[in-house]
């Protein structure tokens, strides 16, 4: 089966094994990442505790991984944060203040600095990645053409400070690597023609040698798990969002 644990690890392991460094985001934002890399990040969406477990399979095996946490409940879980920290990971703030405040920018802004300052009692915080909120009418990347974020110590949004003509983007929205139909908002523009759909076919390719050299990979935890009964409720769960999100896409 796909979207577990075991078939996460094996992804890891070809793309070692083939040559492949990891970074994090804001290693590779201070210009650390060189050579064939993958930039590796998690979009906590959900379910903490997935994290927790790609987590501990990442640190043993001595990869570090970025994770961003939103600031519902379902994601801010200050223990669940703390335990990836500890295991040497970075951690940053997956925004939707604009979303939340329905595009009223002075009260975001203010939301926003808030929780970046209560993320930095966990980590201290250099990097962002915007929450997608298909539901919503405002793209919470919006904000930023009322305000800067390095006025508030961030040196890096994937969306803004990432070339994806030189970075190959693979993304499992729609709890697949070719979801682009099922996303409102989690693309970008590249000029890279290569699609995959199964993690299979992602392992398949860094074995043959097809896959880009530069990559950013990433997931979301709540998809990724052993237990069966969480893996079909999770499928079913994504099945009717997708529905819901290529309307949403469509109109």
């Amino acid at each position: 089966m796909d979207f577990t644990l075991n078939i996460y690890k094996k992804l890891l392991e070809s793309l070692k094994q083939n040559g492949y460094s990891f970074y994090t985001f804001e290693e590779y934002c201070s210009g650390k990442a060189a050579g064939k890399y993958v930039i590796l990040r998690h979009d906590v969406d959900l379910n903490a505790g997935h994290s927790v477990a790609t987590a501990r399979v990442e640190a043993e095996m001595g990869i570090k991984a970025s994770y961003y946490f939103r600031v519902v409940p379902q994601s801010n879980q200050p223990d669940k944060i703390r335990s990836i920290a500890a295991l040497g990971h970075e951690i940053g703030y997956h925004y939707e203040d604009l979303s939340l405040f329905k595009g009223n920018t002075s009260l975001a802004i203010d939301h926003f600095d808030n929780r970046l300052f209560h993320f930095r009692k966990f980590y201290p915080v250099k990097t962002i990645c915007m929450h997608g909120s298909p539901t919503s009418k405002y793209d919470n990347r919006n904000i930023w053409k009322f305000y800067n974020y390095r006025d508030f110590g961030i040196i890096g949004e994937p969306y803004f400070d990432v070339d994806f003509n030189e970075v190959f983007y693979l993304t499992d929205t729609g709890r697949c690597w070719d979801g682009e139909r099922f996303s409102v908002r989690d693309k970008v523009n590249s000029t890279f023609k290569q699609s995959y759909h199964a993690t299979n076919d992602i392992i398949q390719a860094a074995n043959s040698g097809s896959l880009p050299l530069k990559i950013m990979i990433t997931t979301h935890p709540q998809r990724w798990t052993n237990n069966v009964g969480e893996w079909v409720l999770e499928f079913v769960l994504q099945n009717l969002k997708n529905i819901v999100k290529r309307l949403i896409v469509k109109k």
